[in-house]
């Protein structure tokens, strides 16, 4: 990388990558043993005005599913989660994953990410450890367990000393808290069972599903950003 650590190439990626967070503002986070039922927990979430989905690694076959989303949702924005190694960073690329988040900081994995010009939004809590992320080529920084440390105050009082980082908590958050980490300066959010309850899951309870992601849906849009990127096969 140039000095700042960021080429030409990086600084396009990360441009995308703020424009699609703060236009989506919420991820919702999949997790599931059955690619049909992650179909099913995508689909509803979309339909209820959520598009930015990541599926986690430690679901079964999820460079499958990241896959069969990717052809049955062309409008939502797919990503893999729960990186914890460059090779499953590979898989969930040649899956077709359009954003890498993971658990932590790997410099290695996030080359992998950087190579592809693929977004990789690593873990990260500290001033030190979002910084070095930053500069290893992240093009934004996951900041979990927000809630274990402070919540939206945590976030408010990074994001002002840090302001060139996106930071996207996860951990805690709620459609009812959401807003707090957006007004702290949060780029965006990830939710899992909030908006994927289990009993809800278990049941097939799509509607259920549908519902609490409209909501999420309508108290995000006020802080959406129109998104002018393109979203490649």
């Amino acid at each position: 990388m140039t000095k700042g650590g960021e080429t030409a190439a990086l600084g396009a990626v990360r441009g995308e990558a703020l424009a699609r967070l703060r236009g989506h503002r919420a991820i919702a986070v999949i997790r599931t043993d059955a690619i049909a039922v992650g179909l099913a927990m995508a689909q509803a979430a979309a339909e209820g005005g959520l598009r930015a989905l990541e599926v986690t690694w430690t679901c079964h076959q999820p460079a499958a599913l990241v896959a069969t989303l990717r052809r049955a949702l062309p409008d939502c924005w797919i990503g893999a989660g729960t990186l914890r190694s460059p090779g499953a960073v590979q898989e969930a690329i040649a899956a077709g994953a359009q954003f890498c988040f993971m658990p932590h900081t790997d410099p290695a994995a996030i080359a992998v990410a950087v190579q592809a010009n693929i977004p990789a939004i690593p873990g990260a809590l500290s001033p030190t450890e979002v910084v070095s992320a930053w500069e290893a080529g992240a093009s934004a920084v996951k900041i979990f367990p927000a809630d274990a440390v402070g919540g939206p105050a945590y976030i408010k009082a990074l994001a002002p000393v840090l302001p060139d980082i996106p930071l996207v908590p996860t951990g805690g958050i709620t459609p009812t808290n959401a807003g707090d980490f957006w007004a702290a300066g949060a780029a965006a959010v990830g939710l899992a069972s909030c908006i994927f309850p289990p009993e809800a899951i278990a049941a097939a309870d799509w509607a259920t599903v549908g519902t609490l992601a409209q909501r999420l849906a309508k108290t995000a849009a006020p802080w959406q950003q129109r998104i002018g990127v393109s979203n490649p096969p």
